[in-house]
């Protein structure tokens, strides 16, 4: 029960309850699981991966939060951090939400490039983060993604994505629909080098990001129920006038159907990761070509 969970706790931690009232004492604390309904303690979730230790349902996460748990530990190094958001459409109130995000999440743009180490094996690491305007791609997610790539090639490193997003931000308009073509562009580059690129497919993966880098991968991993699509379920059934089957966006489901080549749980994703790298680390005196 929940009261037995938060007397545990309480006792656990020596918090005093004489002049606290329990309400104030859950705040903040807890959590509960949309699939099971369990009411958890959210530092048991942070140490169980953030994932559900009833159901196991993957809850998402933060790229501060993925980097820590996916590349080795002191050995993430940022790079592209100096590309910030601009605003090609002064949109009204863009730059200001903007402003106000990066406070909020200690963000400065909705994805994180950097060069690390995974299981000892080098590689750049780009993860893309939901916090930040739902991690959707502008002219600086683009261009991040895209100088991930050129260093990927420059050093000869394989390249991996955990990708996040709600698509095109629609704030840059035609701007943002450009980093299609480009980050796609930078990928067919890595590949024509014979260089490895692992795209990780997380909850949830949509619009332009989907439709571009994400699946493009030489190697396409995602997490268990995961939502990967590019338009809604609706507008798809009403576009193409047919009924949908339950749970197609799911990734389970493009698993079954071959869009996917593995769904990896959170406890097996940095090994999984290291096995790849290490599998495709190229022989020493080969060219990658």
């Amino acid at each position: 029960m929940v009261i037995n969970k938060v007397r545990k706790v309480n006792e656990k931690e020596e918090i005093s309850v004489k002049n606290e009232a329990a309400s104030d004492r859950m705040i903040g604390k807890w959590v509960k699981c949309e699939s099971c309904g369990e009411i958890l303690y959210k530092e048991e979730v942070h140490q169980n991966l953030s994932v559900c230790p009833s159901c196991g349902k993957h809850f998402r996460l933060s790229s501060r939060r993925r980097i820590e748990q996916i590349a080795d530990r002191n050995t993430f190094k940022e790079i592209a951090s100096d590309i910030l958001t601009k605003d090609p459409l002064n949109f009204a109130g863009y730059l200001n939400k903007v402003k106000a995000l990066k406070e909020k999440t200690n963000l400065q743009e909705a994805v994180t490039c950097g060069i690390c180490k995974i299981d000892g094996e080098q590689c750049v690491l780009a993860v893309m983060d939901g916090n930040f305007l739902m991690g959707s791609m502008g002219s600086a997610v683009g261009e991040r993604i895209t100088i991930a790539v050129e260093t990927a090639i420059e050093n000869k490193l394989p390249l991996i994505i955990f990708c996040v997003s709600g698509g095109a931000r629609m704030q840059e308009g035609m701007v943002s629909l450009m980093q299609m073509a480009k980050t796609a562009s930078a990928i067919k580059k890595l590949q024509d080098e014979g260089i490895l690129y692992i795209s990780v497919l997380t909850d949830p993966t949509t619009g332009g990001v989907t439709a571009s880098f994400a699946s493009l991968g030489d190697i396409i991993l995602a997490e268990p129920d995961a939502l990967i699509g590019f338009a809604g379920p609706r507008v798809i059934e009403q576009t193409i006038k047919q009924e949908l089957p339950p749970e197609f966006q799911k990734s389970e489901f493009l698993l079954e159907h071959g869009f996917i080549d593995k769904i990896v749980e959170r406890k097996e994703m940095k090994h999984t990761i290291g096995k790849l790298l290490k599998y495709h680390k190229p022989v020493k005196g080969s060219e990658c070509k």
